[in-house]
């Protein structure tokens, strides 16, 4: 009946102490081992939450001109928007590891501590208990075999007794002494069989409690103990989904930011944002006029016709400044053209270096005979512009602040390095960051007088004298802002006046529609002054007063009537002095045989007055008379930070 009472209880186990003691140790290592598990898992998300965010990082734009330039575009601006939501998903990751540790690893650490000492207790208990019946069994056996001694003994003294006292050879003495040490025998047998069976009732008790009631009192405590780690365990494994679930709204909203991020994409918006990057604000040049050489060749050049040549060149050309083309950088390149050495420079000297040949006149040389005009105007029409300063660079020319300011997008105060309309756009981008500037200074100051109002009223706030210097302070900077506010404002309306309006545009179309048939000696006459540099970084087509009085007053004779050639060349003859663009030292020796070139001599330092076009050659001036090309592998070029109209813009 006891057995069928225990049913499914540990107790009916009660003979399998060490089996279950190996069970409960296994199931302690299972936590551990579980433990370890989460332990993984955690680290595994924090070192890819830790690698999403690096990549974010990574990815993400740095401060500089290129990329703020990049966050104009709608595609730009969504993967920035899918990166910071990448740096939130990363976010969730670490949010999981940590919920890991707080809510199961610790809990399953502290928890398994007690569970260590718990069932530590129990088998204490339970060994405690089987030694107790084991020395009690000990002490039954004990008296058992001391009852069975003492039984023997008493058969052996009655034994005795009846020998002595059938013998008649035996005295009466020694037939009273076996008889009493008979009965002391049986005496200690008794009381031997009396304890004997005290013992054993009292061990078949003991021996009950333990099996019935001991033990099983052990058993069902370590019972309860392995179904409450069992319930813990699967109450860690709900844990651990939960925490995934938890997150799952958050990474689904970092999802759909990503979403919205890649919906936002607009292309017509970036290709239209292209349009204003890189708008310049330059005309389109006009129609190319029609030059007719052979006009010279079916009549004889009179007075008359050069006054009406000059008459012609008087005209009006639409507006007094007119924007060339960028592919044009400026009309000084025909002059070099025309001037410049045609073969390639010598290379720097590691033998003997050769000479140029077959160059053509310098302006300062006397006259020789020239190429045709004609294949001049052609290399003009198809050469490529070059940025200049990236050739030196290349030649590992030193360049100064200012030119590297160019090259890495800085540029002056004023943004004169840029085509008018971007400019424009620079300009009133930083006259709103100087009024926001300018109202934040005016906001701290309201703030301030107040403050200082309040301490006047009452003094025990503070000292009104306190806020005095700051006040003063922030009076000095928005009078500096304002001034700087004036001055963009000056290079902005400057900038707006110059640009040019669709009827303008219109105008000098139709000009030069009627200007079809004026010779080429006008347009030379026109294009022999060097045009001056425009604040916004572009050319302008603006002659001063002298020139054109020049142009109308000196009309040159020709001398020859059957050419016009020298006639052209003499207008470019009369080219005034360049101006000084930097300086150049002479690296090596040169000795400037040919029409054109000029000698150096090796630490020579000499004026730069044009820059190297692409050609190999660079024009210097030694003097206010002597001036011509060198190659400019042989010098080093140093120029000057405010030669602004002899920069070359792309």
């Amino acid at each position: 009946m006891v057995e069928e009472r225990m049913g499914d209880c540990w107790s009916y186990t009660k003979d399998q102490f060490d089996n279950l003691e190996k069970h409960t140790q296994w199931g302690i290592e299972f936590v551990e081992k579980y433990t370890k598990f989460v332990k993984e898992r955690s680290e595994i998300e924090i070192n890819y939450a830790k690698q999403i965010r690096n990549l974010s990082k990574k990815y993400q734009p740095k401060k500089n001109s290129r990329e703020e330039e990049e966050s104009k575009y709608t595609f730009c601006r969504s993967f920035l928007l899918t990166l910071n939501e990448l740096n939130d998903y990363a976010g969730q990751h670490e949010v999981i590891a940590e919920n890991l540790t707080s809510q199961i690893i610790t809990d399953l650490t502290r928890y398994l501590q007690e569970l260590k000492t718990e069932r530590k207790s129990h088998f204490h208990d339970g060994r405690k208990a089987q030694q107790h019946i084991e020395s009690s069994w000990k002490q039954l056996e004990s008296c058992k075999r001391r009852f069975e001694r003492d039984c023997k003994e008493a058969d052996r003294a009655q034994q005795y007794f009846e020998k002595m006292d059938a013998d008649i050879n035996v005295t009466k003495a020694d037939v009273e002494k076996a008889r009493q040490q008979a009965q002391m025998r049986h005496q200690m047998a008794a009381d031997s069989k009396g304890d004997y069976s005290s013992y054993l009732q009292k061990f078949n008790q003991e021996q009950n409690d333990h099996y019935y009631t001991i033990i099983p009192n052990i058993f069902q405590k370590l019972q309860d103990m392995e179904e409450k780690r069992i319930e813990r365990i699967g109450v860690c494994m709900k844990t651990f989904a939960d925490v995934d679930r938890q997150v799952l709204p958050i990474v689904g909203k970092c999802l759909d930011g990503m979403t919205k991020a890649a919906e936002s994409i607009e292309p017509k918006t970036d290709s239209k944002q292209v349009v204003e990057s890189y708008k310049s604000g330059f005309e389109p040049p006009g129609d190319v006029e029609f030059e007719d050489y052979g006009q010279a060749m079916k009549r004889t050049v009179s007075e008359t016709s050069l006054s009406n040549s000059r008459e012609v060149k008087e005209k009006p050309t639409g507006k007094s400044k007119g924007k060339l083309w960028p592919f044009i950088k400026n009309k000084n390149k025909l002059m070099s053209l025309l001037t410049s050495p045609h073969q390639p420079p010598p290379a720097p000297p590691a033998s003997s270096p050769p000479s140029p040949s077959a160059v053509p006149n310098d302006p300062q040389s006397p006259k020789q005979h020239k190429e045709p005009l004609s294949h001049r105007l052609n290399d003009f029409m198809t050469s490529k512009p070059k940025m200049h300063c990236l050739r030196s660079l290349r030649r590992g020319i030193t360049l100064n602040s200012h030119v590297r300011n160019l090259i890495e997008g800085s540029g002056p105060e004023d943004f004169s390095h840029l085509p008018p309309e971007q400019r424009r756009k620079k300009l009133q981008g930083k006259l709103d960051e100087l009024n926001k500037d300018i109202q934040k200074e005016m906001d701290q100051r309201d703030a301030l007088t107040k403050m200082k109002d309040v301490y006047v009223k009452n003094p025990q706030m503070g000292d009104p004298a306190s806020v005095d210097p700051r006040l003063s302070e922030i009076a000095q900077n928005i009078e500096k802002l304002q001034y700087e506010v004036q001055k963009f404002e000056g290079w902005l309306a400057e900038v707006e006046e110059k640009m040019p309006s669709k009827s303008d545009t219109h105008r000098r179309s139709g000009i030069y529609e009627t200007q079809n048939n004026t010779t080429v000696s006008n347009n030379c006459a026109q294009d022999r002054e060097r045009p001056p540099s425009s604040p916004d970084g572009s050319y302008t087509e603006e002659q001063n007063s002298e020139t054109q009085v020049k142009a109308t007053t000196m009309p040159v004779p020709n001398p020859n009537p059957t050419s016009t050639t020298p006639d052209f060349d003499d207008e470019f003859d009369d080219e005034e002095t360049l101006p000084t663009i930097g300086t150049c030292k002479a690296l090596y020796p040169f000795e400037g045989h040919n029409e054109g070139t000029i000698a150096l001599a090796e630490g020579e330092l000499l004026y730069i007055i044009e820059e190297d076009k692409g050609d190999g050659w660079t024009r210097v001036r030694r003097n206010e008379d002597e001036e011509g090309y060198v190659p400019t592998s042989y010098i080093e070029v140093f120029l000057e930070t405010n030669a602004k109209g002899a920069m070359t813009y792309i």
